[in-house]
């Protein structure tokens, strides 16, 4: 009995360490929390109606269940200030790092997104400042969108096509494409994952199409670098005796990681993409079950392990725990119609609120940022305001950047690590229905 105690005493502190104490009350069900501000009369005085602007701003809705004027406001100054403090901060950061997870690629990515969102032609050309940067130091090291070549290639070639520049988006894409023969190799040392591996460069591709056109990519490629992820998963499979419990294992440095970086979440996610188009019978017979098979590895607490063989309750992270593990949940759910994937998607929110708010930063990979896209990804789903409010106090905490004593990251001001991952998420939070984790959501 002390022995328990004591582990649960410890897992609590460890818990402390890692994230901070969730000062927000709860949404009281399809956000009447945020509702509350009472509607101001026509014969309200100023006071009454600065008030209730401050009410607004404090619950971020309006009376009509709407983002109030003054939280969006709000959002759009903090972007304005962040953008130029980032910009300041990399004058000094790696100038050799054209990666989407810490480096310049990440930025144009960003930059992408704060032309979707506005459409201000600035933002545009800040992006295209930022991809020809990368484009003269692609290094074929690696293959993926966030970690590889792929990303450069992939930003690149929807830059230049939004700016009608179409031989060298074109080119792009030639490039791309021509990475493709390393990935489909199995005797290559490609993992499978969205960081490193293939699952990584499919998703370059699907990005390709869905921001260009659909016959960007030529299906047949798509096709074989498909089957290439779903033929290593069942040799793991074959050789760790688990073919019936998991049809397609995975693994990364002798390690089966469960999360979206690394893990089998990520890879289950891409193959279940649209785009990927895999047939019905390997929908059910392979992908289900091996979702099936992650969902029973779920803590009491409604956490997911760090790898098959841990049995840590510890990491809420988007490439640990249930911020990454959501994601595919919600997905099986578009994909399969049964209730019980968005139950389990239901109860990693719950985690994630409880547990979100991290000592490690602000940022997508392993910060609040990140964790924040988990509400707005149910939300899409289910149009439930609980889980838009949820998303409003993850990013009313990151309007106040900086001031909660967070860990400063190695790389403080690119997209998966730092600042910009942390604007990227509130630029998604001014147009929520059409909120697009980077990287991972298409």
């Amino acid at each position: 009995m002390g022995e328990t105690m004591s582990k649960r005493l410890r897992s609590e502190l460890e818990m402390e360490e890692r994230s901070f104490f969730n000062p927000y009350p709860d949404c009281r069900g399809n956000g009447a929390a945020a509702a509350s501000a009472p509607a101001n009369s026509s014969g309200a005085g100023p006071h009454d109606q600065q008030q209730q602007q401050q009410q607004e701003a404090a619950d971020c809705f309006d009376s009509n269940g709407k983002l109030s004027p003054a939280f969006i406001k709000r959002i759009q100054h903090k972007i304005k200030d962040l953008l130029i403090q980032m910009e300041e901060g990399l004058k000094t950061a790696d100038p050799h790092d054209c990666c989407a997870y810490t480096g310049w690629t990440g930025i144009a990515l960003l930059y992408l997104q704060c032309f979707r969102v506005t459409q201000e032609s600035v933002h545009l050309q800040r992006s295209l400042y930022y991809v020809k940067r990368t484009l003269r130091n692609l290094n074929g090291r690696r293959v993926t969108f966030l970690c590889g070549d792929a990303g450069p290639l992939a930003v690149g070639a929807v830059v230049h096509h939004k700016l009608k520049n179409e031989i060298e988006s074109q080119e792009c894409v030639t490039k791309l494409l021509q990475l493709q023969r390393t990935v489909i190799c199995l005797d290559s040392d490609i993992p499978d994952e969205l960081l490193y591996g293939r699952a990584g460069y499919l998703y370059a591709l699907l990005y390709v199409n869905v921001e260009i056109g659909q016959d960007t990519i030529p299906f047949p490629v798509i096709q074989e670098v498909v089957n290439a992820i779903i033929e290593s998963g069942k040799n793991l499979s074959k050789e760790e005796r688990k073919t019936e419990r998991c049809p397609l294992l995975y693994q990364w440095h002798k390690k089966q990681y469960v999360g979206a970086a690394h893990g089998l979440a990520g890879i289950y996610y891409m193959l279940m993409q649209a785009g990927s188009k895999l047939d019905q019978e390997t929908l059910t017979e392979l992908v289900k079950p091996s979702v099936d098979y992650v969902r029973h590895k779920k803590f009491r607490s409604g956490n997911y392990p760090s790898s098959l063989s841990n049995e840590t309750d510890r990491l809420v992270h988007w490439c640990h725990g249930a911020p990454g593990v959501i994601h595919m949940l919600i997905q099986s759910h578009k994909t399969f119609k049964e209730e019980k994937y968005l139950r389990d998607a239901m109860e990693c929110s719950d985690v994630i609120w409880q547990r979100g708010l991290l000592r490690k930063g602000y940022g997508i990979c392993h910060g609040t940022a990140g964790n924040g896209y988990a509400f707005l990804s149910l939300y899409k789903l289910t149009r439930d305001k609980k889980y838009l409010y949820r998303a409003c106090k993850f990013a009313e905490w990151c309007l106040d950047y900086g001031t909660h004593g967070c860990r400063i990251p190695d790389r403080p001001y690119s997209l998966f690590e730092g600042m910009a991952g942390a604007i990227h998420f509130l630029s998604d939070m001014l147009n929520p229905e059409a909120s697009r984790f980077p990287a991972l959501e298409l």
